[in-house]
Protein backbone atom coordinates (compact mmCIF):
# COMPACT_ATOMS: atom_id res chain seq x y z
CA UNK A 1 0.00 0.00 0.00
CA UNK A 2 1.23 3.48 -0.88
CA UNK A 3 2.54 5.22 2.25
CA UNK A 4 1.68 8.89 1.68
CA UNK A 5 1.41 11.34 4.53
CA UNK A 6 -0.64 9.48 7.06
CA UNK A 7 -1.13 10.32 10.73
CA UNK A 8 -2.62 8.69 13.81
CA UNK A 9 -5.08 9.85 16.45
CA UNK A 10 -5.25 7.89 19.72
CA UNK A 11 -8.19 8.48 22.03
CA UNK A 12 -7.48 7.06 25.49
CA UNK A 13 -10.98 7.01 26.95
CA UNK A 14 -12.42 5.62 30.16
CA UNK A 15 -14.51 3.01 28.35
CA UNK A 16 -12.59 2.39 25.14
CA UNK A 17 -9.29 3.17 23.46
CA UNK A 18 -9.48 4.02 19.76
CA UNK A 19 -6.63 4.35 17.27
CA UNK A 20 -7.43 5.83 13.85
CA UNK A 21 -4.99 6.01 10.95
CA UNK A 22 -5.84 8.44 8.17
CA UNK A 23 -4.54 10.84 5.55
CA UNK A 24 -5.81 13.81 3.60
CA UNK A 25 -7.11 13.09 0.09
CA UNK A 26 -6.73 15.51 -2.82
CA UNK A 27 -10.01 17.24 -1.90
CA UNK A 28 -8.80 18.12 1.60
CA UNK A 29 -11.09 15.54 3.20
CA UNK A 30 -9.87 12.84 5.55
CA UNK A 31 -9.58 9.29 4.30
CA UNK A 32 -9.64 6.69 7.08
CA UNK A 33 -7.10 3.94 6.38
CA UNK A 34 -7.57 1.82 9.49
CA UNK A 35 -9.19 1.78 12.92
CA UNK A 36 -8.56 -0.24 16.05
CA UNK A 37 -10.58 -0.35 19.24
CA UNK A 38 -10.04 -2.04 22.58
CA UNK A 39 -11.72 -2.04 25.97
CA UNK A 40 -10.04 0.53 28.16
CA UNK A 41 -8.71 -0.90 31.40
CA UNK A 42 -6.76 1.25 33.79
CA UNK A 43 -8.40 4.61 33.06
CA UNK A 44 -10.80 6.16 35.56
CA UNK A 45 -12.71 9.36 34.84
CA UNK A 46 -10.33 10.25 32.04
CA UNK A 47 -7.18 9.78 34.14
CA UNK A 48 -4.75 6.84 33.92
CA UNK A 49 -4.75 4.95 37.20
CA UNK A 50 -3.18 1.66 36.11
CA UNK A 51 -0.23 2.04 33.75
CA UNK A 52 0.27 -1.66 32.92
CA UNK A 53 -3.35 -2.24 31.91
CA UNK A 54 -3.49 1.00 29.92
CA UNK A 55 -0.34 0.03 27.98
CA UNK A 56 -1.76 -3.35 26.97
CA UNK A 57 -5.10 -1.74 25.95
CA UNK A 58 -3.22 0.83 23.82
CA UNK A 59 -1.14 -1.92 22.18
CA UNK A 60 -4.27 -3.92 21.38
CA UNK A 61 -6.01 -0.95 19.70
CA UNK A 62 -2.85 0.06 17.82
CA UNK A 63 -2.17 -3.48 16.54
CA UNK A 64 -5.74 -3.77 15.30
CA UNK A 65 -5.43 -0.45 13.43
CA UNK A 66 -2.05 -1.47 11.96
CA UNK A 67 -3.47 -4.76 10.66
CA UNK A 68 -6.53 -2.95 9.29
CA UNK A 69 -4.44 -0.38 7.43
CA UNK A 70 -1.42 -2.52 6.61
CA UNK A 71 0.82 0.23 7.98
CA UNK A 72 3.17 0.66 10.92
CA UNK A 73 2.29 3.32 13.49
CA UNK A 74 5.10 5.57 14.70
CA UNK A 75 3.97 8.80 16.31
CA UNK A 76 0.47 9.50 17.68
CA UNK A 77 -1.56 12.51 18.82
CA UNK A 78 -3.27 11.85 22.15
CA UNK A 79 -6.17 13.51 23.94
CA UNK A 80 -6.18 14.53 27.59
CA UNK A 81 -9.21 14.98 29.86
CA UNK A 82 -10.09 14.43 33.52
CA UNK A 83 -11.23 16.52 36.44
CA UNK A 84 -7.74 18.00 36.96
CA UNK A 85 -8.15 20.11 33.80
CA UNK A 86 -9.02 23.73 34.42
CA UNK A 87 -8.96 26.82 32.27
CA UNK A 88 -8.31 30.47 33.01
CA UNK A 89 -8.29 33.79 31.17
CA UNK A 90 -5.05 35.74 31.08
CA UNK A 91 -3.86 38.84 29.24
CA UNK A 92 -0.26 39.64 28.43
CA UNK A 93 1.70 42.04 26.26
CA UNK A 94 5.07 42.60 24.63
CA UNK A 95 6.73 45.87 23.69
CA UNK A 96 8.33 45.61 20.27
CA UNK A 97 11.80 47.14 19.87
CA UNK A 98 11.03 48.51 16.41
CA UNK A 99 7.50 49.73 15.73
CA UNK A 100 8.52 50.61 12.15
CA UNK A 101 8.52 46.91 11.28
CA UNK A 102 5.29 44.98 10.79
CA UNK A 103 4.16 42.40 13.33
CA UNK A 104 5.17 38.89 12.25
CA UNK A 105 4.97 35.28 13.47
CA UNK A 106 8.02 35.75 15.70
CA UNK A 107 6.23 38.46 17.69
CA UNK A 108 3.14 36.29 18.15
CA UNK A 109 5.30 33.33 19.18
CA UNK A 110 7.22 35.50 21.66
CA UNK A 111 3.94 36.65 23.20
CA UNK A 112 2.65 33.07 23.46
CA UNK A 113 5.93 31.84 24.95
CA UNK A 114 5.65 34.51 27.60
CA UNK A 115 2.29 33.06 28.73
CA UNK A 116 3.89 29.59 29.08
CA UNK A 117 6.11 31.11 31.77
CA UNK A 118 3.10 31.91 33.98
CA UNK A 119 3.56 30.62 37.51
CA UNK A 120 1.14 27.76 38.10
CA UNK A 121 0.09 25.99 41.26
CA UNK A 122 2.55 23.26 42.31
CA UNK A 123 2.10 20.15 40.18
CA UNK A 124 0.29 21.94 37.34
CA UNK A 125 1.43 22.60 33.82
CA UNK A 126 0.05 24.62 30.91
CA UNK A 127 -1.28 22.40 28.11
CA UNK A 128 -2.66 25.00 25.68
CA UNK A 129 -2.32 28.75 25.25
CA UNK A 130 -5.12 29.87 22.93
CA UNK A 131 -5.09 33.54 21.84
CA UNK A 132 -8.59 35.07 21.79
CA UNK A 133 -8.15 38.56 20.44
CA UNK A 134 -5.29 40.99 20.12
CA UNK A 135 -4.78 44.67 20.82
CA UNK A 136 -2.22 46.72 18.94
CA UNK A 137 -1.28 50.06 20.54
CA UNK A 138 -4.62 50.12 22.36
CA UNK A 139 -6.70 49.32 19.26
CA UNK A 140 -9.10 46.57 20.39
CA UNK A 141 -10.68 43.43 18.93
CA UNK A 142 -8.07 42.54 16.33
CA UNK A 143 -8.34 38.93 15.18
CA UNK A 144 -5.15 38.76 13.09
CA UNK A 145 -2.44 41.32 13.96
CA UNK A 146 0.10 39.91 11.49
CA UNK A 147 1.27 42.54 9.00
CA UNK A 148 0.15 45.52 11.13
CA UNK A 149 2.41 48.24 12.53
CA UNK A 150 2.57 48.79 16.27
CA UNK A 151 4.81 49.07 19.30
CA UNK A 152 2.76 47.33 21.96
CA UNK A 153 1.12 43.99 21.15
CA UNK A 154 -1.37 42.69 23.71
CA UNK A 155 -3.61 39.62 23.73
CA UNK A 156 -6.21 37.89 25.82
CA UNK A 157 -5.48 34.19 26.22
CA UNK A 158 -7.52 31.17 27.13
CA UNK A 159 -5.06 29.05 29.10
CA UNK A 160 -5.73 25.36 29.70
CA UNK A 161 -3.95 23.84 32.69
CA UNK A 162 -3.57 20.20 33.72
CA UNK A 163 -1.78 18.09 36.30
CA UNK A 164 1.84 17.35 35.44
CA UNK A 165 1.62 13.80 36.80
CA UNK A 166 -1.38 12.93 34.60
CA UNK A 167 0.33 14.29 31.50
CA UNK A 168 3.51 12.37 32.31
CA UNK A 169 1.57 9.15 32.92
CA UNK A 170 0.00 9.41 29.48
CA UNK A 171 3.44 10.08 27.98
CA UNK A 172 4.80 7.07 29.84
CA UNK A 173 2.01 4.77 28.56
CA UNK A 174 2.58 5.88 24.96
CA UNK A 175 6.34 5.40 25.24
CA UNK A 176 6.03 1.96 26.87
CA UNK A 177 3.58 0.89 24.17
CA UNK A 178 6.43 1.49 21.69
CA UNK A 179 5.03 4.72 20.20
CA UNK A 180 6.19 8.32 19.91
CA UNK A 181 4.13 11.10 21.45
CA UNK A 182 3.52 13.61 18.67
CA UNK A 183 1.24 16.00 20.51
CA UNK A 184 -1.17 16.23 23.44
CA UNK A 185 -4.51 17.95 22.82
CA UNK A 186 -7.41 18.74 25.09
CA UNK A 187 -10.19 16.27 24.22
CA UNK A 188 -13.07 18.78 24.01
CA UNK A 189 -11.01 20.79 21.49
CA UNK A 190 -10.42 17.68 19.38
CA UNK A 191 -14.13 16.73 19.42
CA UNK A 192 -15.03 20.31 18.48
CA UNK A 193 -12.68 20.15 15.47
CA UNK A 194 -14.44 17.02 14.26
CA UNK A 195 -18.12 17.89 14.68
CA UNK A 196 -18.60 21.68 14.56
CA UNK A 197 -18.96 23.76 11.42
CA UNK A 198 -17.28 27.15 11.05
CA UNK A 199 -20.71 28.88 10.97
CA UNK A 200 -21.60 27.38 14.36
CA UNK A 201 -18.31 28.53 15.88
CA UNK A 202 -18.98 32.05 14.56
CA UNK A 203 -22.59 32.18 15.81
CA UNK A 204 -21.71 30.80 19.25
CA UNK A 205 -22.04 27.15 20.22
CA UNK A 206 -21.44 24.85 23.20
CA UNK A 207 -20.08 21.40 22.40
CA UNK A 208 -20.92 18.78 25.02
CA UNK A 209 -19.01 15.52 24.61
CA UNK A 210 -20.53 12.88 26.91
CA UNK A 211 -17.96 10.13 27.26
CA UNK A 212 -17.76 7.16 29.61
CA UNK A 213 -15.84 8.80 32.44
CA UNK A 214 -16.11 12.53 31.77
CA UNK A 215 -18.34 15.09 30.08
CA UNK A 216 -16.25 17.65 28.20
CA UNK A 217 -17.39 21.13 27.29
CA UNK A 218 -15.99 23.58 24.74
CA UNK A 219 -17.64 26.95 24.01
CA UNK A 220 -16.97 28.93 20.82
CA UNK A 221 -18.11 32.43 19.87
CA UNK A 222 -16.99 34.58 16.91
CA UNK A 223 -14.95 31.62 15.71
CA UNK A 224 -12.76 31.66 18.84
CA UNK A 225 -12.62 29.20 21.75
CA UNK A 226 -13.97 30.99 24.83
CA UNK A 227 -14.35 28.41 27.57
CA UNK A 228 -13.40 24.78 28.22
CA UNK A 229 -14.18 22.52 31.11
CA UNK A 230 -14.15 18.83 32.04
CA UNK A 231 -16.92 17.50 34.31
CA UNK A 232 -16.01 14.21 36.04
CA UNK A 233 -19.26 12.38 35.22
CA UNK A 234 -20.25 10.49 32.13
CA UNK A 235 -22.12 7.47 30.82
CA UNK A 236 -20.50 5.14 33.34
CA UNK A 237 -22.23 6.73 36.35
CA UNK A 238 -25.58 6.14 34.61
CA UNK A 239 -24.66 2.45 34.23
CA UNK A 240 -23.60 2.38 37.91
CA UNK A 241 -26.97 3.82 38.95
CA UNK A 242 -28.86 1.19 36.92
CA UNK A 243 -26.68 -1.54 38.43
CA UNK A 244 -27.39 -0.34 41.97
CA UNK A 245 -31.04 0.54 41.40
CA UNK A 246 -31.98 -2.74 39.74
CA UNK A 247 -29.51 -5.00 41.62
CA UNK A 248 -28.02 -6.44 38.43
CA UNK A 249 -24.45 -6.87 37.15
CA UNK A 250 -22.65 -4.14 35.21
CA UNK A 251 -22.71 -5.93 31.87
CA UNK A 252 -26.51 -6.26 32.04
CA UNK A 253 -26.90 -2.65 33.19
CA UNK A 254 -24.86 -1.40 30.21
CA UNK A 255 -26.94 -3.49 27.78
CA UNK A 256 -30.19 -2.28 29.34
CA UNK A 257 -29.05 1.33 29.01
CA UNK A 258 -28.11 0.95 25.34
CA UNK A 259 -31.10 -1.14 24.22
CA UNK A 260 -34.00 0.19 26.28
CA UNK A 261 -32.69 3.30 28.03
CA UNK A 262 -34.40 6.65 27.60
CA UNK A 263 -33.78 10.02 29.21
CA UNK A 264 -37.51 10.85 29.27
CA UNK A 265 -39.61 8.81 31.76
CA UNK A 266 -43.00 9.91 30.39
CA UNK A 267 -42.27 7.92 27.23
CA UNK A 268 -42.73 4.41 28.67
CA UNK A 269 -45.95 2.71 29.73
CA UNK A 270 -46.09 1.04 33.15
CA UNK A 271 -46.68 -2.38 31.64
CA UNK A 272 -43.48 -2.48 29.56
CA UNK A 273 -41.21 -4.97 31.31
CA UNK A 274 -37.79 -6.44 30.55
CA UNK A 275 -36.85 -9.79 32.02
CA UNK A 276 -33.20 -10.27 32.91
CA UNK A 277 -31.73 -13.73 33.54
CA UNK A 278 -30.74 -14.13 37.20
CA UNK A 279 -27.26 -15.12 38.29
CA UNK A 280 -26.54 -18.85 38.47
CA UNK A 281 -29.60 -20.74 39.72
CA UNK A 282 -31.55 -17.60 40.67
CA UNK A 283 -34.90 -16.37 39.40
CA UNK A 284 -34.90 -13.94 36.48
CA UNK A 285 -35.48 -10.27 37.42
CA UNK A 286 -38.25 -8.19 35.93
CA UNK A 287 -37.61 -4.48 35.45
CA UNK A 288 -40.18 -1.97 34.19
CA UNK A 289 -38.88 0.38 31.50
CA UNK A 290 -40.53 3.25 33.35
CA UNK A 291 -38.30 2.65 36.38
CA UNK A 292 -35.27 2.25 34.15
CA UNK A 293 -35.82 5.60 32.48
CA UNK A 294 -36.51 7.28 35.86
CA UNK A 295 -33.07 6.14 37.07
CA UNK A 296 -31.40 7.35 33.86
CA UNK A 297 -33.36 10.62 33.84
CA UNK A 298 -32.28 11.56 37.37
CA UNK A 299 -28.58 11.18 36.57
CA UNK A 300 -28.72 12.77 33.11
CA UNK A 301 -30.48 15.83 34.52
CA UNK A 302 -27.66 16.19 37.06
CA UNK A 303 -24.99 16.02 34.32
CA UNK A 304 -26.78 18.51 32.05
CA UNK A 305 -27.38 20.93 34.92
CA UNK A 306 -23.67 20.91 35.78
CA UNK A 307 -22.83 21.64 32.14
CA UNK A 308 -25.44 24.39 32.06
CA UNK A 309 -23.83 26.03 35.11
CA UNK A 310 -20.55 26.13 33.14
CA UNK A 311 -22.35 27.66 30.12
CA UNK A 312 -23.82 30.33 32.40
CA UNK A 313 -20.39 30.94 33.98
CA UNK A 314 -19.08 31.73 30.52
CA UNK A 315 -21.80 34.41 30.32
CA UNK A 316 -24.33 32.96 27.86
CA UNK A 317 -27.05 35.12 29.39
CA UNK A 318 -25.34 38.36 28.33
CA UNK A 319 -26.57 39.65 24.99
CA UNK A 320 -23.07 39.92 23.47
CA UNK A 321 -22.09 36.40 24.54
CA UNK A 322 -25.29 34.61 23.53
CA UNK A 323 -24.72 31.22 21.92
CA UNK A 324 -26.98 31.49 18.88
CA UNK A 325 -26.23 28.03 17.49
CA UNK A 326 -27.12 26.45 20.86
CA UNK A 327 -25.72 23.09 21.87
CA UNK A 328 -24.12 20.19 19.98
CA UNK A 329 -24.06 16.82 21.77
CA UNK A 330 -21.49 14.20 20.84
CA UNK A 331 -19.62 11.24 22.33
CA UNK A 332 -21.06 7.80 23.13
CA UNK A 333 -23.45 9.20 25.75
CA UNK A 334 -25.18 11.39 23.18
CA UNK A 335 -26.82 8.30 21.67
CA UNK A 336 -29.19 7.95 24.59
CA UNK A 337 -32.82 8.13 23.38
CA UNK A 338 -34.64 11.46 23.88
CA UNK A 339 -31.51 13.13 25.26
CA UNK A 340 -31.75 15.95 22.72
CA UNK A 341 -35.31 16.78 23.86
CA UNK A 342 -34.29 16.71 27.53
CA UNK A 343 -31.31 19.04 26.92
CA UNK A 344 -33.55 21.48 25.01
CA UNK A 345 -36.10 21.33 27.86
CA UNK A 346 -33.52 22.05 30.61
CA UNK A 347 -31.46 24.72 28.84
CA UNK A 348 -33.96 26.21 26.40
CA UNK A 349 -31.22 26.14 23.74
CA UNK A 350 -31.36 24.60 20.24
CA UNK A 351 -29.69 21.19 20.27
CA UNK A 352 -28.42 18.74 17.70
CA UNK A 353 -26.39 15.51 17.82
CA UNK A 354 -22.90 15.99 16.33
CA UNK A 355 -21.50 13.37 13.97
CA UNK A 356 -17.81 13.60 13.02
CA UNK A 357 -18.55 13.31 9.29
CA UNK A 358 -18.02 17.00 8.48
CA UNK A 359 -14.41 16.44 7.34
CA UNK A 360 -14.45 12.74 6.37
CA UNK A 361 -14.20 11.53 2.79
CA UNK A 362 -17.49 10.28 1.31
CA UNK A 363 -16.60 6.58 1.29
CA UNK A 364 -15.67 6.44 5.00
CA UNK A 365 -16.88 3.58 7.14
CA UNK A 366 -20.32 4.15 8.69
CA UNK A 367 -18.97 3.22 12.10
CA UNK A 368 -16.34 5.98 12.21
CA UNK A 369 -19.00 8.62 11.50
CA UNK A 370 -20.70 7.76 14.84
CA UNK A 371 -20.56 10.24 17.77
CA UNK A 372 -18.53 7.59 19.64
CA UNK A 373 -15.53 8.41 17.44
CA UNK A 374 -15.74 12.22 17.59
CA UNK A 375 -12.65 12.66 19.78
CA UNK A 376 -10.55 10.13 17.86
CA UNK A 377 -11.39 11.77 14.49
CA UNK A 378 -10.57 15.20 15.98
CA UNK A 379 -7.20 13.95 17.24
CA UNK A 380 -6.45 12.51 13.79
CA UNK A 381 -7.28 15.91 12.25
CA UNK A 382 -4.92 17.56 14.70
CA UNK A 383 -2.19 15.03 13.79
CA UNK A 384 -2.66 15.67 10.06
CA UNK A 385 -2.54 19.44 10.57
CA UNK A 386 0.70 19.17 12.55
CA UNK A 387 2.23 16.94 9.84
CA UNK A 388 1.20 19.35 7.07
CA UNK A 389 2.63 22.35 8.94
CA UNK A 390 5.93 20.54 9.49
CA UNK A 391 6.12 19.52 5.83
CA UNK A 392 5.37 23.10 4.73
CA UNK A 393 7.96 24.55 7.13
CA UNK A 394 10.68 22.17 5.99
CA UNK A 395 9.84 22.84 2.32
CA UNK A 396 10.04 26.59 2.90
CA UNK A 397 13.35 26.25 4.73
CA UNK A 398 14.72 24.11 1.94
CA UNK A 399 13.68 26.70 -0.64
CA UNK A 400 15.31 29.47 1.43
CA UNK A 401 18.52 27.49 1.76
CA UNK A 402 18.63 26.80 -1.97
CA UNK A 403 18.16 30.51 -2.67
CA UNK A 404 20.93 31.44 -0.26
CA UNK A 405 23.26 28.79 -1.66
CA UNK A 406 22.45 30.07 -5.14
CA UNK A 407 23.24 33.66 -4.15
CA UNK A 408 26.50 32.64 -2.53
CA UNK A 409 27.75 30.67 -5.48
CA UNK A 410 27.13 33.80 -7.59
CA UNK A 411 29.21 35.86 -5.17
CA UNK A 412 31.85 33.14 -5.21
CA UNK A 413 31.79 32.70 -1.45
CA UNK A 414 30.92 29.57 0.46
CA UNK A 415 29.50 30.26 3.86
CA UNK A 416 27.37 27.81 5.77
CA UNK A 417 24.02 29.57 6.08
CA UNK A 418 21.87 26.67 7.19
CA UNK A 419 19.43 28.02 9.69
CA UNK A 420 18.08 25.83 12.44
CA UNK A 421 14.41 25.14 11.72
CA UNK A 422 12.08 27.22 13.87
CA UNK A 423 10.35 25.12 16.45
CA UNK A 424 6.79 25.61 17.46
CA UNK A 425 6.01 25.96 21.16
CA UNK A 426 4.63 22.48 21.16
CA UNK A 427 7.75 20.90 19.66
CA UNK A 428 9.77 22.45 22.47
CA UNK A 429 7.26 21.22 25.01
CA UNK A 430 7.29 17.70 23.56
CA UNK A 431 11.08 17.67 23.70
CA UNK A 432 10.99 18.73 27.35
CA UNK A 433 8.53 15.94 28.08
CA UNK A 434 10.60 13.37 26.17
CA UNK A 435 13.76 14.38 28.06
CA UNK A 436 11.87 14.10 31.31
CA UNK A 437 10.59 10.63 30.45
CA UNK A 438 14.06 9.49 29.41
CA UNK A 439 15.50 10.69 32.71
CA UNK A 440 12.66 9.17 34.71
CA UNK A 441 13.49 5.63 33.65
Amino acid sequence: MEQGNYSVGLDIGTTKIVAIIGRENEYGKIEILGTGKSKSLGVHRGVVNNITQTISSIQQAVEQAEVDAGLKIGSVVVGIAGQHIRSLQHSDYITRPNSEEVINDDDLEKLCNQVYKLVMLPGEEIIHVLPQEYKVDGQCEIKEPKGMYGGRLEANFHVVVGQVSSIKNIGRCIKSAGLDLGNITLEPLASAEAVLSQEEKEAGVALIDIGGGTTDLAIFKDGIIRHTSVIPFGGNVITEDIKEGCSIIEKQAELLKIKFGSAWPGENKDNEIVSIPGLRGREPKEITLKNLSKIIHARVVEIIEQVYVEIKNYGHEEQKKKLIAGIVLTGGGSQLKHLKQLVEYITGMDTRIGYPNEHLAGDSDEEVASPLYATAVGLLMNALETTNNNVLESEMEQAEEEMLVGQESVAGKSVNTQTAPRKSIFDKWSEKLKDFLDNAE
